[in-house]
């Protein structure tokens, strides 16, 4: 297979239930390499015609653009949010050690 652009993706989830969840499945079933989850966050956003607050959790999810579709299905599926977040960002550089690692860890 040809070597994939890694991606960092951000999914915020309302708690810590969802979050260790979500990151359960995808690095069971190899869509992601890592998923770094970040409590503590307050997120202030506009829904629905309101300013909205909330504390949520943060997912930090390492894969590649041949996995994010199965990776965003997976979160659109399980995710308890009507409209998830899920942002894919490219990783431009990082350490090549750690790059060969995460496209060793997918399926």
């Amino acid at each position: 297979m040809k070597n994939q652009q890694k991606l960092l993706v951000f999914s915020t989830c309302p708690d810590q239930t969802v979050a260790e969840s979500l990151a359960e499945q995808l690095v069971s079933l190899q869509l992601a390499a890592c998923v770094n989850i970040l409590p503590g966050l307050t997120s202030v956003y506009r829904w629905q015609g309101k300013v909205e607050r909330d504390s949520e959790v943060l997912l930090l999810i390492k894969t590649d653009t041949g996995h994010y579709s199965a990776l965003e299905k997976l979160i659109r599926q399980h995710h308890p949010y009507e409209l998830p977040e899920i942002i894919g960002v490219s990783v431009e550089m990082g350490l090549p050690e750690y790059l060969h690692w995460i496209t060793t860890s997918l399926k």
